[in-house]
């Protein structure tokens, strides 16, 4: 990721993010901690929180011991501690050096982060350190490449409107939303037992104007993108991203969202 493409890709206000992808990433989480099921009685550590999805998800369902959240954003890490529930708490601090001691934890989990962290193979072995031997890894990211419909069409309208967005398309930009790539990055990791699955969920808009509105929220790199273009560029993308969806009679708008996960267990 070149420094251009990093310039749009925003991450400070996590109820902004959450008006706009949070409503699906929460739905994908909870679809992720059915598929992990560890047990009860577990310390949890959530790295790169965001706005305490996961961590929330968990806390809920898994009658954890503990969960802490960590997240370079401040914005969004303020977010996720406004809605904590007991036993979970949130900091400001950066995946590739962790707050904790070695083998302090019984899961490690990243969702919908590690493509946007500099070195997302230093990041795996970072909670491999956290977690103790036996503990679980894992993670969730968007399949930009096939999986993500709306993103698909909001870049196809972006190109049509501006070729220069082709540089800053997610689907290009992110080798890791692919199976074999993160299997194979948690195998590089020394993680054992590792699997990959789909996670899929729909995503059901009630018309243009609340699938379009999120996109004006600056968090992230297709609302990074508009923010950044002038005002006849965001209109000629809006016009385009509207001829290419599949609207049904009431008006409404239902795509498909795919992310890929990946768990593993440390030696």
């Amino acid at each position: 990721m070149t420094g251009g493409e990093r310039r749009h890709d925003v991450w400070a206000a996590g109820d902004a993010y959450e008006r706009s992808m949070g409503r699906w990433s929460r739905l994908v989480a909870d679809a992720f901690l059915d598929w992990l099921s560890p047990g009860p009685g577990l310390r949890r550590l959530d790295v790169g929180c965001g706005t305490g999805a996961l961590a929330q998800g968990a806390a809920a369902g898994c009658a954890p011991r503990s969960v802490l959240g960590v997240d370079r954003s401040g914005g969004f890490v303020a977010t996720a501690a406004r809605a904590a529930p007991a036993g979970t708490w949130f900091l400001v601090a950066d995946a590739l050096a962790l707050p904790v001691p070695d083998a302090s934890h019984d899961v490690a989990v990243s969702g919908l982060a590690l493509n946007f962290l500099p070195e997302p193979a230093d990041a795996v072995r970072e909670s491999v350190r956290a977690v103790r031997p036996g503990g679980l890894v894992a993670a969730y990211v968007w399949d930009y490449a096939e999986g993500m419909d709306v993103l698909r069409a909001f870049w196809a309208a972006a190109e049509e409107a501006d070729p220069d967005a082709a540089a800053l398309n997610e689907s290009r930009r992110f080798p890791l939303c692919r199976p074999g790539t993160l299997g194979a990055l948690w195998t590089e990791a020394g993680l054992v037992d590792v699997a990959t699955r789909p996670v899929v969920v729909p995503t059901v808009f009630t018309g243009l104007d609340d699938l379009w509105t999120p996109f004006l929220s600056g968090q992230g790199p297709a609302p990074g993108y508009l923010a950044a273009v002038p005002a006849a560029v965001r209109d000629r993308v809006r016009e385009a991203l509207a001829a290419r969806l599949p609207v049904a009679g009431d008006g409404s708008v239902t795509l498909g969202a795919r992310a890929w996960a990946v768990k593993g267990r440390r030696r």
